[in-house]
């Protein structure tokens, strides 16, 4: 039985604790409760919401289970030639730089997940519990309370949370528009600098995610030399948020921030900070794999001593790091996976199409962004885009997330993902969505 305490408000807490600045009041954060409250199961629960504001890679799950199947992680209570089994050694407390064999394993899959165009020094690797945790001991280390970080929306709704709610730094937006796909302008970048600039803000970088986040398109190579023009005029860093980077159709079509620093030579690499992590190439947000790739030895010394806040299980290493270093595997996994994605993202497309609704173009990610704003006709407005979404959540029961929550400032663009969930919950979903439009036109 449940112990009843009387509250008194005559308790504080701290300022962390009672601000507001987590960000999980946004609509993106209530599509989620609307669903765990109401799940669609094909069984129990037919008439549920459908989960699709959930950028998680199910496409490939056999795969993987199958690999950990034939390599069970039994073969760590086997003893070694020093007589200690790797159990024994894994239980014990570990050093917060990480298992060697692990950054090891990570700057290989990292590689490869690149098509080799680049190389990672397993040294520079930092291992944290997810990119959520990278991210914001980033945003430590570059920036103080009350400074800023350049972010180009639209952007990931979480970002209000993982970077400015425990750090104190403030969000700038860099506004994009439709007019060019929502692809980053050197002017936009410099609007957003002035703009801080004029209220006393300091800027200390840029976060920017390749691909864009939440476009599902890779960032052009010059658009990144741009960038990195930019942010070396500014005397600024430059935080590379590179999560996707396994989930792009082609891997010629990733351009990776690495690989521009290659090419000049790594000119200007002391000031690029490169966040991966295997939530999305890998499909496994549960197992907290983030890691942190730093060019600048001081953010690499002082990102390992905060990483004991964040630290990776011992033996979720140990067991992947096997699979990350069998070529074979990864080859395989690599080309099957993105082969099932381009699969589920042209029948996302094209049920979308045949119910009238237009999408950007994409060649990467796990969602499409498509655009409903000839639905809100009068009401072009903020407002009319949530009660739009309302309709979505209520009556479709579709859970997708609303421009406004990712700070996109042209009302009717929404964000859908598709590799979540099985084919036929997504020919479901499809399905819901045209009839809701067909009723639209009637």
């Amino acid at each position: 039985m449940a112990i009843e305490i009387e509250q008194s408000s005559s308790v504080g807490l701290s300022k962390i604790a009672v601000s507001d600045t987590h960000g999980e009041d946004s609509p993106y954060f209530a599509g989620w409760k609307a669903y765990d409250e109401n799940p669609y199961d094909e069984l129990k629960n037919p008439n549920g919401v459908i989960q699709m504001g959930l950028a998680e890679n199910q496409v490939s799950f056999d795969l993987l289970e199958d690999y950990l199947e034939k390599h069970s992680e039994s073969s760590t209570l086997r003893p070694r030639s020093s007589g200690i089994s790797s159990f024994r050694e894994n239980a014990l407390f570990q050093d917060y730089h990480g298992l060697l064999t692990f950054r090891k394993a990570m700057a290989s899959f990292m590689e490869r997940i690149r098509g080799g165009r680049a190389k990672f020094d397993p040294e520079r690797v930092v291992l944290t519990a997810g990119a959520t945790a990278a991210n914001e001991l980033l945003t430590f280390i570059l920036a103080d309370p009350g400074d800023a970080l350049l972010v180009p929306t639209p952007y990931y709704p979480g970002f209000d949370r993982d970077l400015r709610w425990r750090t104190g730094v403030n969000i700038v937006p860099v506004h994009c528009d439709s007019s060019n796909n929502f692809q980053v302008t050197p002017k936009a970048l410099e609007e957003a600098f002035d703009k801080a600039t004029s209220m006393n803000v300091k800027v200390r970088g840029l976060l920017m995610t390749n691909p864009s986040n939440p476009l599902g398109a890779s960032i052009q190579r010059s658009v990144l030399e741009e960038i990195l023009d930019f942010v070396t005029r500014k005397n600024i860093h430059l935080v590379s948020d590179e999560i996707y980077s396994g989930s792009v159709f082609s891997s010629s079509e990733f351009i990776s921030i690495a690989e521009i620093l290659e090419a000049r030579n790594c000119k200007d690499a002391e000031r690029v900070h490169i966040v991966y992590s295997l939530s999305k190439d890998l499909g496994l947000p549960g197992f907290r794999i983030g890691t942190i790739y730093s060019y600048n030895d001081k953010v690499v010394t002082t990102a390992r001593r905060m990483s004991s806040f964040s630290l990776i299980s011992s033996q979720t290493q140990h067991l992947l790091s096997s699979m990350l270093l069998d070529t074979e595997f990864t080859d395989i996994y690599i080309k099957t996976n993105r082969e099932r994605l381009r699969k589920r993202y042209e029948m996302i497309i094209g049920g979308l199409k045949k119910a009238g609704i237009e999408c950007l173009k994409g060649n990467a990610g796990l969602f499409c962004w498509m655009n409903l704003s000839p639905l809100l006709k009068n009401n072009s407005t903020r407002e009319g885009e949530l009660e739009l979404w309302d309709s979505f959540l209520h009556e479709v029961k579709l859970n997708i997330s609303p421009g406004s929550s990712c700070h996109c400032s042209e009302p009717g663009w929404f964000r859908v993902c598709f590799a979540n969930m099985s084919e036929q919950t997504l020919d479901i979903a499809l399905n819901r969505i045209s009839t809701f439009m067909e009723k639209r036109k009637n």
